[in-house]
């Protein structure tokens, strides 16, 4: 780069010596000013100036902080999905059309349980894909996270026939890949959507609307038990609860990371 003082130095005398007019270094400025436009000099400072703010802030927002962390999640993640595609360690495989993993981002800080896919979830394999995912997602952006933020999945894994409730036999196959997803995921707080989700994650019997809202220890991690969002389109007077509930949990973050979710 020319030293911008001596280059203006240079404007100002002449070949003979002579000091310019003004008007003549004001003529070879603009010249020189077009010359670094027409270089893109000047273009690309430019850009660079613009571009430095974005650059500081994705690096501070991006959810890809941790790109070793998180190819390692995914790896591990895919291997559970791949034995649970396989899977036929209970009679559910029998009828299912697709198997239903679970879905999401694997450096979340939350995990969402079901009990079971239902008709869309089985179609289409993933979870939550009918009217009860959007309430979810709903009820998800009432506390500031989207869908693409968190885990969603079921204790079981293949939609029972008729969505009848899943046999204890099968909840015993089923269960153990839940808790390896939970075990590489590592959530701060996992969150039961529903009764029965509630029922064989805690091992009790206890009405949901007694444990809803509250927090209890599972395998060294908070569950916060609520109303599966298929209840609230039954039941839409206890959707306030369960709002309730998820900004409890959104809390329950806060307190815990020192952040707002």
């Amino acid at each position: 780069m020319v030293n911008k003082f001596l280059f203006l130095g240079l404007l100002e005398t002449r070949s003979d010596g002579v000091k310019m007019p003004l008007h003549e270094v004001i003529r070879n400025l603009k010249g020189y000013i077009n010359f670094l436009k027409e270089s893109d000099f000047i273009l690309l400072e430019e850009k660079k100036r613009r571009r430095a703010p974005a650059e500081k802030q994705a690096s501070h927002t991006s959810p890809k902080s941790h790109p070793t962390e998180m190819a390692s999640k995914v790896e591990a993640l895919k291997k559970v999905a791949d034995s649970i595609a396989v899977c036929t360690s209970c009679r559910l495989s029998l009828g299912r059309i697709n198997t239903v993993p679970g879905d999401g981002h694997p450096l979340t800080r939350v995990v969402f349980v079901g009990e079971a896919p239902g008709y869309h979830e089985d179609q289409q394999g993933l979870p939550f894909v009918g009217r009860a995912g959007k309430l979810l997602e709903r009820l998800l952006a009432g506390i500031g996270l989207m869908r693409q933020e968190v885990f969603i999945c079921n204790v079981m894994k293949c939609r029972p026939p008729e969505n009848r409730e899943p046999l204890p036999d099968e909840i015993l196959a089923c269960e153990p890949y839940l808790l390896k997803q939970i075990d590489i995921l590592k959530p701060l707080v996992i969150c039961a959507l529903g009764r029965l989700a509630t029922h064989i994650l805690l091992r009790t019997n206890a009405g949901i609307n007694t444990l809803r809202g509250r927090f209890f220890p599972y395998h060294g991690i908070l569950l916060i038990p609520t109303l599966h969002p298929a209840a609230l389109l039954r039941n839409p007077i206890q959707l306030p609860d369960v709002e309730r509930d998820f900004k409890l949990l959104s809390a329950k973050l806060k307190e815990i990371t020192g952040q707002n979710v």
